[in-house]
This record gives structure tokens, sequence and C-alpha cells, in this order.
């Protein structure tokens, strides 16, 4: 049997497994992370590389590996850039290094377009040429695909939506520097932001201080608590703006909404009513969720771009399949 190793790196956690050609997971381990540094990082990929092969060991034949992690990510040179946004150091070839513990072809890319990978090559967006996969979670990022082809963009940027100013009234500053941007109003690191400034913070940070609980906050919300609903209703009508301002500039058939702060649908029933008709009527599959569990998403995303690395090989080049 064919199967892919996928390696999700997040900022707390690394997960990783095992699928096979149709995106099922066939085995799985979870491994602390928490570095602060490439250096770091990598020795945490090299460890747990050799750690899941002597101790879960693989069920199938491995084709090749995929690694989607956090920061600035250069798909086609197999290099990771930056752990995250501020590039301190030379670029680290991290798929040549990885390839050869692995003694397997290795594909790496950022977090969110791994992702849209996963969507592409095995989910909500197998069957379309052209849509936008949205990640809601602890930020707002996105991966766009055009014409078959996943958007990148000239320094591997593309797809940071989270810093699309949608309110210029609005007095939040953003780690970008900006006023105004997305991701302070919708996503758990911006619910965390407007808990410190409705007094929410006991109930929605806790143990927590960089993301908050969106499940709560929505459970306030439902209860009538008047700081969750102004929270809440801020989010959506920003997220609202976000899917619509992307709609006109990629032209989608679908936006596939994926991350922890949409799970479930609360905040997708929310948007609805909030979409305007004449600027989502080309979207014709609509605004759907991601049909991966989350908790699987980022692996399936990292495994499924060794997927595309071997057919990548097959056809003799990238050229085709990346802008």
């Amino acid at each position: 049997m064919k199967t892919y190793l996928g390696m999700d790196f997040g900022g707390t956690k690394l997960l990783i497994g095992e699928m096979d050609e149709n995106g099922n997971i066939l085995n799985s381990k979870k491994y602390a992370t928490g570095a602060a540094t490439q250096e770091q990082a990598i020795k945490i990929l090299l460890d747990a590389a050799k750690d899941y092969r002597d101790t879960v060991g693989f069920t199938g034949e491995i084709q090749a590996a995929g690694v989607g992690i956090v920061g600035v990510v250069d798909h086609d040179r197999g290099e990771w850039i930056s752990i995250n946004h501020i590039v301190t150091g030379p670029p680290v070839p991290l798929a040549a290094i990885l390839s050869e513990e692995l003694s397997v072809p290795v594909a790496i890319d950022n977090d969110v377009r791994s992702a849209t990978t996963a969507e592409w090559k095995l989910g909500r967006g197998k069957s379309s040429r052209n849509f936008i996969y949205l990640n809601v979670g602890t930020g707002l990022a996105a991966g766009f695909v055009v014409n078959g082809m996943i958007l990148r963009g000239a320094n591997n940027n593309s797809g940071e939506v989270g810093h699309m100013v949608v309110d210029i009234q609005n007095p939040y500053e953003c780690i970008c520097g900006r006023l105004g941007c997305a991701e302070n109003m919708v996503s758990g690191s911006g619910f965390a932001k407007q808990a410190r400034f409705y007094d929410l913070q006991e109930v929605l940070l806790e143990d927590r201080p960089n993301s908050a609980d969106t499940p709560k906050l929505f459970e306030l919300a439902d209860a009538g608590e008047e700081r969750a609903v102004a929270i809440t209703e801020y989010a959506a009508d920003t997220l609202a703006a976000v899917i619509m301002n992307l709609v006109r500039v990629s032209d989608p058939d679908t936006v596939i909404l994926g991350g922890g702060v949409v799970t479930g649908g609360w905040m997708l029933q929310k948007i609805r009513s909030r979409l305007n008709a004449s600027t989502m009527r080309g979207v014709k599959n609509g605004v759907v969720l991601s049909e991966f569990a989350p908790q699987y998403a980022g692996l399936i995303g990292a495994a499924s771009l060794g997927i595309v690395l071997m057919e990548e090989n097959k056809k003799g080049g990238r050229d085709e399949e990346t802008i």
C-alpha cells in the first residue's frame, strides 16, 4: 500500500502521521514543540521523526513526506525562510534535511497553504479549479487556488488576509503596525484582545493569554451577554467583509472555511445573512465548512504535500502547479 507521511508543526505541538492515498490517517503521534528558533524546531522535527519510526513505524510503503509549518516557506525551493514574519537568518533547506533523514522525497509549505492543498486534492476543493480556503483560527489567513494553481506570490507571502484593513476607525494596533486589521476582530488572538478591552479576560482567557476560549465566547453570546454579543457581531461583520473582498479579488466558485473559530458552524450561521447576494453570485458552491476533522486537518494537509510532490515528479516539474 502506498502511503504518505505528514508532519504538522505548530506553535505548541507537532503531529506526525501516516496517510493513505484517499486521505485516511492510519497512525499518528503527537509531540510538544514550543520552539523559539528554527534551530530548535529542526531538532524537534528530526528527533520526532526518529522516534516515530522507532516507536510507531510505518503501515505501508512511504512514497513521500510533507511538512506543514508555521512562518514563511519557499515551497518550490524546499526552504524554510523564517519561523515568523521576521527574517533573521539565511533560509533553511528543510526539505533536503528531512529527506536525508527519512530517505524519501519531502515537500514543505506553510500551514495554511498545506491545508489548502488538502482541500484541493482530497476535500471540498477537489472538483474546483478556483476556490478560497480561509482559515479562521488563532490567526486569520487564506489559501487561493486560481485556475488550478496555488497562489504563492513573489515572496511566498500570499494569503496574509488577516492584515487586510476592514475598519479604518478601529483603534486596535495589529502586530504588523496598522490599525483595523481583520485578524484583530475575528480570530482567537483577536478575541483575546477584545476580551481584555471588554474586561472579559477572566472568563475567556484563563491560562491561554494569546487565544480566547471561542466556544465559551459563543455560549455567552447565545445567552445574551452584551459584551460577548458585541464581540461576536463585530466578528461576523468582519468575516463577511473579508470573504466578500476576497471573492471580488479571485472570483472563486467555492469558499471553504477551516480553523477553530469556525468549527461547528456557529460563525457560518452568523455571516450568511451578511453576504451580499450580488457579490456572491458567482460562488456557485457556496461558503462551506471543511469536512476534515479539525485535529487532523493540518496532518492531512502536510501529507497531501507529499501526494502533490509525487504527482509533480511524474510530470517532470512544478511549473504547471503553482503561481
